[in-house]
């Protein structure tokens, strides 16, 4: 691992002036009992050897490096490669954290899981890992992401999970966050709550994160041993931001630029976006201070994306810390130009990615497009595609019709 890495929460679990614990005195005690019990399992040598013992042998790590050689030379400038996080099991990211909270749950005696999820692959690595270590499993999922994500719904229940509908607001990630709270404050005593992103209260930022950065800690290691030097730049979708921040991680001390690409939808000009960051302002959502997106009144607005996992209103507060000190650049993708760069990289390189994750390709296509052939890009590819098939048919039937 890089250990030169600084950028950590201080006691108060706070990321500069984010972050933090903003949880209703019924919630305290058991957050205290989560940070204290992480503390203890993330300095115990055992636990780790698990944890990397799960992802080896259950989740197939380490995840492959992939060059896009034909897209790199169709566009002519920097070459792409590709950390593949569609090949863990499950089909994202998702289960690298899943695992290690699954295994402090158990450690902690809990035996009873919650979750929320917005494109259902949170939900779906939940589920999995539940079934694998025995312990019960409820999901919420907004009602709007459930239609959306029918494919995924149906994983979890197989996997023998409950999928509990959330039809309050959007009837969508945030929703489902708040739902899944509600739960949890009274069951806390038999109940883990797994957080799927770097986003609520403290310990769940830098839980998440550390449980996700060994994307970054694999790419960095792989990207040295192929090319002998560091990638140019690492690009990564950020909704909540797991994916990213576990990428951007291990290279914050480097001489390497950091992109996190937003969900612009159908225009950040537009009131249907999910550009937290670009046009976000302060404020506190699910237990921590970040940037979200609000009306004037400090309401919280409803975000919109094509893509039902960066459709939320808020961001991890370390990303808000980052955007705030300048170490990454943060950018919005629009629907259509994610959609366009799905279907590039799915007939030039034979791999159908994520819509959340077409959103990081369509930024690195542009950015390879301007840096010369000396240059490399490394992008995140946090997810692929199967459960947005249904999605895509419409979509693609509509562009045919019009």
């Amino acid at each position: 691992m890089n250990a030169t890495t600084t950028v950590y929460p201080d006691k108060r679990g706070r990321f500069g002036e984010f972050g933090g614990k903003y949880v209703p005195e019924t919630l305290m005690s058991a957050i205290e009992e989560l940070e204290e019990s992480l503390d203890q399992a993330m300095d115990d040598p055992e636990f780790m050897e698990a944890y990397k013992d799960h992802l080896r042998e259950f989740a197939g790590r380490p995840t492959a490096l992939t060059y896009a050689k034909n897209i790199s030379e169709k566009i002519g400038g920097a070459s792409i490669y590709l950390k593949r996080e569609d090949l863990v099991h499950t089909g994202a990211h998702k289960l690298n954290n899943a695992i290690g909270q699954a295994l402090l749950a158990k450690r902690m005696g809990k035996t009873k899981i919650v979750a929320e999820t917005g494109a259902g692959q949170h939900g779906v690595a939940t589920a999995t890992i539940a079934a694998r270590f025995g312990l019960s499993c409820k999901v919420f999922m907004g009602a709007e992401d459930m239609e959306r994500q029918a494919l995924n719904v149906f994983r979890m229940e197989l996997l023998g999970a409950e999928v509990v509908p959330a039809n309050s607001g959007s009837k969508t990630l945030k929703d489902a966050t708040n739902e899944a709270i509600r739960y949890w404050v009274t069951h806390a005593e038999d109940t883990f709550y797994l957080i799927g992103s770097v986003v609520g209260p403290h310990p769940y930022p830098k839980m998440v994160r550390d449980f996700q950065r060994i994307i970054g800690d694999e790419a960095r290691a792989q990207f040295l041993k192929r090319e002998n030097r560091l990638p140019t730049e690492v690009i990564a979708c950020v909704g909540g931001g797991s994916n990213a921040i576990g990428t951007f991680y291990p290279f914050i001390e480097d001489d390497v630029k950091l992109i996190g690409v937003e969900a612009a939808g159908k225009g950040i000009d537009t009131d249907q976006h999910a550009a937290t960051i670009t046009h976000g302002r302060k404020g506190v959502i699910h237990g921590s201070l970040t940037y979200l997106l609000q009306d004037e009144a400090g309401q919280i607005t409803e975000p919109y994306s094509i893509s039902a996992g960066l459709d939320y209103p808020g961001v991890g507060p370390e990303h808000a810390y980052l955007a705030s000190t300048g170490r990454v650049r943060y950018d919005a993708v629009s629907d259509q130009e994610a959609l366009d760069a799905l279907k590039l990289l799915s007939t030039e390189e034979g791999i159908i990615p994520a819509i959340e994750t077409a959103h990081a390709l369509a930024k690195a296509f542009e950015r390879a497009e301007e840096l010369t052939p000396e240059d490399t890009i490394l992008v995140c590819l946090s997810g692929r595609g199967d459960k947005d098939v249904h999605t895509l048919m419409k979509h693609f039937k509509e562009d045919k019709q019009s």
